[in-house]
């Protein structure tokens, strides 16, 4: 019996590492997509229809000569020291192939995983995320209540009336200087 794993729409930072016993000739070809209408072999070993290959890896473990794969968990994908330091042992002492699915794989569509052969999964882990602190902050500004700026008090209405006078005198002292001027 295959194990299952449900790949919910919101999932972020997973990390699915499949084993894959196969030769290196049949795993050039179980990492092709022969034709856009079919699923590559990947995604039916996998069980499901859709997989950006974009976040999918598979390649020759002895390709990670004095890395090895847990090293290459830490350094190369983000995983925790911690996450992978109980086991390993058993991740460097594989061989073969391996295929190592990221979340964005399913390209934030939930996904029922159901592995098949050559597939063998090995273990499932998270990336490191950043630790989030909550701190004070340091200035003293950001304290207190939110004071709304000072507003202009309207003007008065005299104010008003006296700019109106002021502007009509400026008009009809235009207007009589041009009917001098026209009239001389």
């Amino acid at each position: 019996m295959s194990e299952t794993f449900q790949v919910s729409a919101t999932e972020h930072g997973v990390i699915r590492i499949f084993m894959v016993n196969l030769s290196a000739d049949e795993a050039t070809r179980f990492a092709e997509n022969t034709d856009g209408a079919t699923p590559a072999p990947i995604s039916r070993a996998l069980g499901v229809d859709e997989l950006d290959h974009t976040y999918v890896e598979l390649f020759a473990l002895n390709s990670l000569d004095g890395v090895g794969l847990a090293g290459y968990l830490v350094e190369g994908l983000g995983v925790a020291e911690a996450d992978v330091a109980p086991y390993r042992s058993r991740l460097n002492g594989i061989s073969g192939h391996v295929l190592i699915v990221l979340s964005k794989a399913f390209g934030g569509r939930a996904a029922t995983i159901t592995p098949v052969a050559p597939l063998k999964w090995i273990g499932t882990y998270t990336e490191e995320g950043a630790s989030v602190k909550f701190e004070p902050l340091p200035s003293k500004g950001a304290e207190g209540n939110v004071v709304s700026a000072p507003t202009k008090a309207p003007k008065s209405d005299a104010r008003v009336g006296g700019m109106i006078a002021m502007y009509a005198l400026i008009a009809m002292f235009a207007l009589v200087g041009l009917m001098i001027w026209v009239a001389g």
